[in-house]
């Protein structure tokens, strides 16, 4: 017997593997709070420059006296912000003694100087790393920098774990990372500078790979076939109920070093996974470690209450598909194109030029969708209102988006379902700049319903490509493949917060507006394109490249048709 047939005699999802999923999915809160923790450690309070000369200077005004310092120092902010009630980064400085004041006793003819200096906001954040180490304005860019540089490690621990799981298996590789995960979490509560959060949140960024891919494989590779599509989609929504709760543990706390050491402390909690998590039988089978395997499965038949035979491993049978090397991609002319069309996606005119159906477009979609899914997150925190409301309802609109694609997708396929979501998502953040450029504040509750319905369509589109690009792809290079296109969707996680910062750089109403309007474009970009793509829905799955060229065809559903023939006259025949 092969594996699929062993978990389908045992029970695809029986109590054993239900057991297993649901504490390989546990670690997905974790995952889904260090992913998006940059929200509350490096959120930037509201600031001005510190008064010269005044003692115990605060954000708050205190008194008439402090009032008035207040206005004959800090400038007002520009006349295209009206949300900021000072100027963030600049100070008077003049002669006090011949210099006269306006009726809202601002100086006139001052000069403008930069501050080194500041005070903040406090009715937010109590504290966060930002205004810990007055990382703004000159050294604003040191946020996106640090957010970027965390993709980064998630980049990195996409290759590095990517290839320890299949080299010293899954098992060794997730607990691994989870004490990575844990040391780097908890090591952050004490960063004593922007050197060392930086180095920590790239490791982080690695563990994190480590720990939410590993966890993925883990889960699909024990559960039977039938159920396999849905174990990525539900692994997102521990993700999406590890956003929630940063919110909230953020709301009540407040101050960066305590959110870091509660988000932190319960990963103690997975170093107990090396007794509780066994290694997939799959890798084990793949490794020749037959009798391992069999242990597993064999336990697992006895708490699914089924039975098994004598031998249920047939050793003399491995996988006869020839695994091609990943630069197979790239033999065909027709591959090429579509690699350099991947990697130039705004290019959409070579895209058209191109037109001819395969699976490797996928590429930047991925991106697409990483970038918009994790920039729409991070921006949660520059819309107007209250920053942990805005974030927890980012995170809770991804459970509709994926209850949405469990139920549509096998009704709808995977193409429609993903455009359609794609679209519905770009659309909506495309028009928060008119809610935003012509509304204003009057309009901000709709801008927010906006960004959130954008949030959700690229939830779904985020966890609709995982089972789209693996049916898109031959057998031979489905591995490979996936493997690059993660490597891509970490790119658009990279770009991400320097898109979704660009509200500060660029300031006032069209601030707000221009990240999601990217995003928007993107997205929207992105639904059209998977139109040019072929529907996998109840096709058979492409298992060499030449099958990869002709899916979708008319050509390749002929040769569905022969083979399910033949397989029938077999079956016919056995019976």
């Amino acid at each position: 017997m092969k594996l699929d047939e062993v978990l389908e005699t045992i029970g695809q999802f029986g109590r054993y593997q239900k057991i297993i999923f649901v504490l390989i999915c546990i670690p997905g809160i974790s995952c889904g709070i260090v992913m998006t923790l940059a929200v509350i450690l490096l959120g930037i309070p509201n600031h001005r420059c510190r008064l010269p000369g005044y003692e115990n200077d605060t954000y708050s005004i205190q008194d008439a006296t402090h009032q008035e310092h207040v206005s004959r120092y800090i400038p007002p902010p520009a006349a295209d912000d009206s949300s900021l009630l000072y100027d963030k980064c600049h100070t008077y400085s003049y002669n006090a003694s011949n210099t006269k004041f306006d009726n809202s006793s601002h100086p006139i003819n001052a000069t403008l100087v930069k501050c080194t200096s500041w005070v903040y906001d406090d009715s937010e954040f109590y504290e966060t790393f930002v205004s810990k180490h007055d990382l703004v304005c000159g050294d604003h860019y040191k946020v996106s920098t640090a957010k970027t540089i965390y993709f980064g490690g998630v980049l990195v621990g996409a290759l590095i774990f990517g290839s320890l799981s299949d080299g010293i298996g899954r098992k060794k590789t997730i607990n691994v990372s989870i004490a990575l995960l844990f040391a780097s979490s908890i090591g952050l509560a004490w960063a004593p500078n922007y050197i060392a959060y930086v180095v920590l949140r790239f490791l982080a960024g690695m563990a994190f790979s480590g720990t939410f891919i590993t966890a993925y494989v883990i889960g699909v590779e024990i559960v039977g076939p039938s159920k396999r599509k849905y174990t990525g989609i539900i692994n997102e929504i521990f993700f999406a109920f590890g956003e929630c709760f940063l919110a909230g543990v953020g709301f009540l706390v407040r101050d960066w070093h305590y959110v870091e050491i509660i988000i932190a402390a319960p990963m103690v909690l997975y170093l107990s996974y090396w007794w509780l998590i066994p290694e997939s039988p799959r890798w084990l089978i793949n490794k020749g470690r037959f009798d391992e395997a069999e242990e597993i499965l064999r336990k697992a038949a006895k708490i699914n209450k089924k039975e098994l035979p004598a031998k249920i491993l047939d050793r003399d049978i491995r996988d006869d598909t020839k695994t091609e090397k990943v630069y197979k991609i790239f033999t065909s002319r027709i591959l090429f194109i579509r690699t350099l069309i991947i990697l130039y996606v705004n290019h959409l005119i070579q895209l058209i030029m191109a037109n001819k159906m395969f699976m490797y477009d996928f590429f930047c979609f991925r991106m697409v969708v990483s970038m918009t899914y994790y920039g729409l997150t991070l921006n949660s925190g520059n819309l107007s209102g209250d920053v942990y409301l805005n974030f927890f309802f980012s995170g809770m609109v991804e459970f509709p988006a994926y209850i949405i694609s469990i139920i549509f997708l096998d009704r709808l396929g995977r193409r429609t379902l993903h455009c359609i979501m794609m679209l519905t998502g770009g659309l909506a953040c495309l028009s928060t700049i008119f809610t935003v450029l012509y509304g204003g504040e009057d309009l901000q509750t709709l801008t927010t319903v906006l960004a959130l319905v954008g949030k959700l369509g690229s939830s779904a589109g985020f966890a609709l490509i995982y089972i789209y690009s693996a049916e898109l792809f031959p057998t031979v290079l489905r591995n490979a493949a996936i493997g690059i296109f993660s490597c891509g969707a970490r790119v658009g996680g990279m770009v991400a917060p320097l898109i979704a910062d660009s509200v500060i750089i660029i300031g006032g109403k069209m601030g707000q507006a221009v990240p999601l309007v990217i995003f928007g474009a993107a997205s929207v970009l992105a639904g059209i394109l998977t139109l040019f793509l072929p529907e996998t829905l109840n096709s058979r799955l492409p298992e060499t490249i030449e099958d990869a060229r002709l899916f979708g065809t008319e050509k390749y559903k002929q040769k569905e048709k022969e083979l399910h023939n033949i397989s029938g006259e077999e079956s016919t025949t056995k019976f």
